[in-house]
Parts: structure tokens; sequence; C-alpha cells
């Protein structure tokens, strides 16, 4: 295993994204907003590795929306269409050698269906609710909150949502060619793809085909990236150093490795489709890439 970098405590992320992601954001919805074919709500998705700054930066996006730009908008995480906590052991059960399927967090893991149901509904203006998931239950296994806790959007009464963003460590990843797969898994400096089997990786990559439904109607997309991506690492041991310390409770630095080899295959994997871009068609310019260094600030930007 290649070693961790040794990246300084810090206690807080200071946010250096939103004045870049801002402007583009604006500049995008404004291009939307002109088209008279385009009445549906106006969707963004986000991608950040794990330990970035993504929730800080989410937040800013969405209070300039909704405050500034008088647009009632909708942050909606990826994390909350994972599977129930009863198919999630029917999955795992199903594939007892596949290391990736045995908790939720690689694709495969989640309810694309629900996601697809939900975002169609939103789109079209419906009244709908927001599913919800709960980390915390069954000992931090998880499971899908109650229906009854899920937030209604677009109802009587309610201003219809106009922006919504999708967020998530995983959005915007599209499945690759197994051939490709399979040259990534027998490369060399590979780090977690060599724990598993090159039939387990093409099976993740199959499930991430039902992904493109999401990605697809996607307006426009921010990829917060790292210059090196093991730098994921390193950010985790922080923050769970930093729960130890206020609170008294956080993952081991051991536990903390073995969380982050859980989701790193698909960074292997996904990343480099990610940074060239992820709209098909000849949609240039509506993808904005920052890349941020050790200490998380914005070393360069690329609009794709």
């Amino acid at each position: 295993m290649a070693s961790t970098p040794d990246v300084p405590l810090q206690s807080r992320v200071v946010d250096d994204k939103s004045p870049i992601c801002i402007p583009f954001i604006l500049s995008q919805l404004e291009a939307h907003k002109s088209s008279p074919q385009n009445t549906r709500p106006f969707i963004i998705g986000l991608n950040g590795v794990q330990g970035v700054g993504k929730t800080t930066l989410v937040r800013a996006l969405a209070q300039t929306l909704q405050e500034r730009q008088g647009l009632p908008t909708l942050v909606v995480s990826i994390d909350d269409f994972y599977l129930t906590h009863a198919d999630q052991l029917a999955l795992a059960e199903a594939h007892p050698d596949n290391a990736l399927l045995q908790y939720r967090g690689e694709p495969g893991t989640h309810d694309i269906p629900l996601a697809t149901s939900f975002l169609t509904a939103a789109l079209a203006g419906e009244p709908t609710h927001v599913p919800q998931y709960d980390k915390a239950a069954f000992s931090g296994l998880g499971d899908r909150a109650p229906e009854s806790q899920w937030p209604a959007i677009n109802q009587p009464g309610q201003p219809r949502i106009q922006v919504l963003i999708l967020e998530g460590w995983c959005v915007g990843f599209r499945p690759l060619p197994p051939s490709e797969v399979e040259a990534r898994w027998r490369a060399p400096t590979a780090r977690t793809l060599h724990s598993h089997t090159l039939e387990n990786l093409l099976f993740v990559n199959e499930q991430l085909r039902a992904y493109d439904a999401l990605t697809d109607r996607l307006d426009a997309f921010i990829h917060v990236d790292a210059e090196d991506t093991e730098y994921v690492y390193a950010w985790r041991l922080q923050q769970e150093a930093q729960l130890r310390r206020e609170r008294g409770v956080g993952m081991t630095d051991d536990q903390v490795v073995k969380f982050v080899d859980a989701y790193y295959p698909a960074y292997e994997l996904y990343s480099d489709g990610v940074r060239r871009g992820i709209f098909a068609g000849g949609r240039p310019g509506r993808q904005l890439r920052l890349i941020v260094g050790r200490d998380r600030s914005v070393q360069d930007k690329v609009v794709i």
C-alpha cells in the first residue's frame, strides 16, 4: 500500500472554491433560462473527493441561489438514495465474495429507480418528497429513514423548486469498457484494485450503467478534484482525529484506512473519466474542474 500523505492538521476548511464556482453556475443558469425549451428546473451535479470541503461549497452555492438570486433551491445528496438496510444485506448475501458490495458506498449500493423517480417528479414540478438516509441506524450500517421524515417539495403553497444540486462523491461517474477496467486492474501502480478480483470489479462497473440516468439529466457540473487522489486518506484521518478530540468518538487510523479503501477502487477506475468530461455529444463549457492541493486550496481550474 502506498504511504499516506503527511498533511498538517487544520481545524476548518477555508472556502476559496465558491468565489470561482458561483460565477460559473450563474452563467450556466442564465444560458439555461434563455432557451425557451428549458422550462424545467436547472440541475447542477457536484462531485468532490471525500474531505475536500464539498459541504462548505454546496452550502455557499445553495445560499447564493436561494437568497441572492431568489431561486428556490434544493440540495440532494446521492447518499440519501442508498439501498435500505434489508436490501443492502440481501445484496451482500447474494455476492458474499465481493467485498465492494458488503457495505454501502460503491456503485450498485444505491436505489437508482428511487433516484430517477424522484428526479422525474422534481423536474416536472410535481409534489413529491425527498428521500432521507439515516447513516447512524443499525449501529452505523445505516438505513433509509421512514417516509414520514422525508421533506416535502412542490406542495400546494410552496414555491416550485427551480434549481436542484445533486452532490456526492460518485456523482458523474460513468462506466468503462470492460477492457479498460481490466487494464487498470492489471496496472502495477494500482493502489486498491489488486485487492479485488476482476470479475467483482466488472460487476460494479456494470451496475454503474444505471447511474447514467442521473448523469444524463445534469445541466452543469462541478468537479472538485485533488492533485493526488490519495490525499483523501489524510483528509479523512484529520476529520476523525478532530472528532476524537472534540467528541471523544471517531474511527481509529486503521479503521479510516479500511473505510477509504472501500471507496478508493471507484476513484481509481472512474476519476480520469470525470476529468475528461462527463457530458457526451459536444456540450463544451458546462463542466468546471477545480484542482486542490494538500491543504485543500485551489491550485488550478479548468472549464471543459
